[in-house]
């Protein structure tokens, strides 16, 4: 085969630290944006991130040239060091450890992207947590409890 072709749909999602509700309105579009420049320079294709006061959700195109680790490691990393720079905290902000990434076909896509985008309303009706724990059952995926989130002590 002479070429390679893909189209990985993923969404990744994660949260604050402690799921902290940090990420104030009034500058949370700045660090959406930083977030889809920094998939958008590690060759992949933000369709779109959005969240609420204490998590992310970023839809978009893998490039098959980089890992889902390799790129959630550094825009997680980066956005944080954004955060912090710019002093949009009054603490030191941290991501959570880890996070979810779950894969869609071509015809989700604009399910998907809607569902993303409309992040504020339907925090309204459901907590993250609930979200979560929803996205995990739907995919299938098993998990331990001890280990889901952090929480402050």
């Amino acid at each position: 085969m002479a070429n390679t072709y893909h189209k990985v749909y993923i969404q990744a999602v994660f949260a604050v630290k402690y799921r902290a509700a940090v990420l104030h309105v009034s500058w949370r579009q700045q660090v959406q944006a930083v977030i889809g420049n920094l998939i958008n320079e590690a060759n992949c294709n933000t369709l779109i991130v959005n969240g609420v006061e204490d998590h992310m959700h970023c839809f978009f195109k893998l490039s098959p040239v980089i890992s889902i680790s390799e790129l959630m490691k550094t825009v997680k990393a980066k956005s944080s060091k954004y955060i912090n720079d710019h002093r949009l905290t009054r603490e030191r902000f941290e991501w959570q450890r880890g996070y979810g990434v779950f894969s869609y076909n071509q015809r989700d896509v604009d399910m998907i992207y809607r569902y993303v985008q409309n992040q504020e309303t339907h925090h309204g009706k459901r907590t993250f947590l609930a979200e979560y724990l929803e996205l995990l059952k739907e995919f299938e995926i098993d998990y331990d409890n001890e280990y889901l989130f952090h929480e402050l002590l």
